[in-house]
This record gives structure tokens, C-alpha cells and sequence, in this order.
């Protein structure tokens, strides 16, 4: 596996991987996350040509996950990861989150920030294994773009099951 930029050719497979990602959530009852659509081809390209899209590859440099990112009141915000029920339990979600505190580090960036289902076993647990906290509302990292973002996730359904934003820093790691 590698990780390299998206490429214009990779945006509809991209598509693919988030649709089939989304399959798993049917089984939480969480059937509206599974339906909902991927991000548009317009919107993958807009993330593709500000360099804030990463790809994992596979032997045939066929992309099995991906990962989406914004600038964030000075954090990477990972806006999204999927990876393909495939490539799963394999380290690829792992890789593109290294990859990317790699590259926030070498950008002056703090911390990674990410929005996700607190109660979802491949999301915020997930994520505490990589080193995010969760952040309460009480918490000053909890910053007024995390809060904008949390509203935004609110007013689209998905709270409609218990949501978290998490942070990992940056700045104490090696």
C-alpha cells in the first residue's frame, strides 16, 4: 500500500470506497449514514486540487481508502476517512492519518481535529487508539470552527445519534 495525492481519475472510485464504507452503519440501524451520498465529483475535485486529498493504493496504485482534510483554527481537520470494507483492519485508516499529521506537522499545524459517532466501534474508540480525545464543550480546544462544523453535521441528521469532536496534538509528538 501507498499513499500518494488523489488524482483526477481516482475521484469516482473515491465515490465507490465511501459508498461501500457506508454499508457497515445498516447494521447499526444507522440506515441514513449508509444512503447518504458520497461528495460530489465537484467537491472531490476541489479537495484534489488544494492538495488536501490523500489516497491509499493499492499493488495496481487502485485507491482503497482516502482522506479528505481543511484548515481548521489551526488544526488538520480530517473532514473525512473511508476506507473500503475490503482493505479493513488492514492499518489503511491508520496510514492516512499518520501520513497526514506528517504533513499538518511540516505546515506549522497543532493538531489533527475530526467530528464522528461517539458510539460507533470504527469511529471515536477507533480514534482514541490513534491518540484523539474526545473534546467536551467546556474544553477551550473545542474551537469556534469545530463548533461551526458540529452545528453544520447537526442540521444535515447526523445527530440523530451521539456525535463527538476529538483532537490529537500535535506538538508532543515525536
Amino acid at each position: 500500500m501507498r499513499i500518494r495525492a488523489a488524482v483526477a481519475a481516482d475521484l469516482p472510485l473515491l465515490q465507490d470506497i465511501e459508498r461501500a464504507a457506508g454499508e457497515p452503519f445498516r447494521a447499526l440501524g444507522m440506515a441514513a449514514i449508509a444512503d447518504d451520498d458520497p461528495p460530489s465529483p465537484e467537491a472531490l475535485e476541489a479537495y484534489r486540487r488544494a492538495g488536501r486529498a490523500w489516497v491509499a493504493a493499492d499493488a495496481a496504485d487502485r485507491p482503497v481508502a482516502y482522506l479528505l482534510t481543511d484548515p481548521v483554527d489551526g488544526a488538520a481537520h480530517i473532514e473525512q476517512v473511508s476506507v473500503h470494507p475490503d482493505a479493513a483492519r488492514r492499518g489503511v485508516g491508520r496510514a492516512l492519518i499518520e501520513h497526514l499529521a506528517a504533513v499538518a506537522g511540516k505546515e506549522g499545524l497543532t493538531a489533527l481535529t475530526l467530528t464522528t459517532f461517539a458510539e460507533v466501534p470504527w469511529n471515536a474508540p477507533y480514534y482514541a487508539r490513534l491518540g484523539f480525545r474526545p473534546l467536551d464543550d467546556s474544553d477551550p480546544a473545542l474551537t469556534e470552527g469545530l463548533r461551526a462544523i458540529a452545528r453544520a453535521e447537526a442540521a444535515h441528521g447526523l445527530a440523530a445519534w451521539p456525535r463527538v469532536c476529538m483532537r490529537r496534538d500535535l506538538t508532543d509528538r515525536p
